[in-house]
């Protein structure tokens, strides 16, 4: 089913996922002809091919269960905490239940941002122009958000839904943030890539790994298949507006994204202390895992190597912004493509 899912979506979203980003220049012909043909194909993807949260998804499947022994729920060494010597030397019934628990905390956080993206897409929404085809493919990014949210919910109801998610810095800052939509559109791109980049990039490699329970593919897959448009449209709008940003706004894009990245990288990744305190993982050993470690560096630098190839494109990486994205740990080579896999960034 998973499979069957990703192939239905790959002739959408193969153009946006697996292409070279070129290289963008003042003086490119047609700039708003070719961002709108990119508009309309996206838009035009998102009519045919579209997932619905409670029609697509087999929640009540037999093989859907979800049996407290379920040993799918182990987290594999991909993961930097299934790899820990203390997560490998718990019983397996721990394993089990930790694994549960740190999956879903993920997958709630991931709602709990896609509800940020609402907030402030819907402010950007009102500052659209009548006639402008943003307008008509970021509402149909909002409205496949909202089956998101509903998908990643009911996934928490039922596999664990003790999770607290996000961070509690996190939670009392969406409201602000939201507004970021409206007043500083760029940086809220930004953000959205900041929460979309982290998200995409673990579920991929889960997927290339093998999978974890068929209820949690089927979603990432799903998951997968539309954020690539969500992706796409992010960088195909600060292609399109970043150039004709006034020097002050670039330099501020360029040192602020970097903080965009860290901070919301690592409410996704990094369990909050909540869930930290419910799965019993002691602090030695959250900063083992997600510390300045050479793994936990190396692993952030990963993250946002297609941000970074699309920053350097824009002429925002420069020695006045790149102290920024070195002292927050997620500067690196960047990526010769979109979705470049890490191995072969390496």
């Amino acid at each position: 089913m998973v499979v069957q899912t990703l192939r239905s979506i790959g002739g959408y979203v193969g153009a946006v996922a697996g292409t070279p980003v070129r290289m963008i220049t003042p003086t490119r012909p047609e700039p708003r002809r070719e961002y709108d043909e990119t508009l309309r194909t996206l838009s035009e993807a998102s009519v045919e091919m579209y997932f619905n949260a409670f029609k697509d998804v087999a929640w009540d499947a037999p093989e859907m269960a979800l049996p407290e022994d379920d040993e799918r729920w182990i987290l594999p060494t991909l993961d930097p905490l299934g790899a820990h010597p203390w997560y490998q030397s718990l019983p397996k019934a721990r394993q089990i239940e930790v694994g549960r628990h740190r999956l879903t905390a993920m997958v709630k956080t991931g709602s709990q941002f896609e509800q940020l993206l609402l907030l402030g897409g819907t402010q950007f929404l009102m500052g659209v122009d009548n006639g402008d085809p943003e307008f008509r493919y970021f509402m149909h990014e909002l409205t496949e958000e909202t089956h998101h949210i509903q998908m990643f919910q009911e996934f928490t109801n039922r596999v664990c839904p003790d999770v607290a998610g996000a961070p509690g810095w996190l939670m009392r800052t969406i409201p602000l943030v939201g507004h970021l939509g409206g007043l500083y559109p760029a940086l809220f791109f930004a953000i959205i890539l900041a929460g979309e980049e982290p998200i995409d990039h673990v579920q991929k490699e889960a997927m290339r790994a093998g999978g974890t329970h068929p209820l949690l593919d089927q979603i990432m897959a799903i998951h997968i298949a539309e954020e690539a448009r969500h992706i796409g449209f992010a960088h195909a709008w600060l292609e399109e507006h970043a150039p004709s940003l006034n020097p002050v706004s670039r330099l501020a894009l360029g040192i602020l994204t970097p903080l965009a990245m860290r901070l919301g990288s690592d409410a996704i990744i990094i369990p909050s202390r909540a869930d930290r305190e419910l799965m019993g993982l002691p602090d030695s050993v959250v900063r083992e895992v997600w510390g300045t470690g050479a793994e936990a560096a190396a692993f952030r630098r990963h993250l946002f190597a297609d941000v970074r190839m699309l920053f350097d494109n824009l002429g925002l990486r420069t020695p006045l912004t790149r102290w920024s994205w070195k002292v927050l740990g997620v500067d690196g080579r960047p990526a010769r493509f979109r979705a470049e896999p890490p191995t072969a960034a390496a």
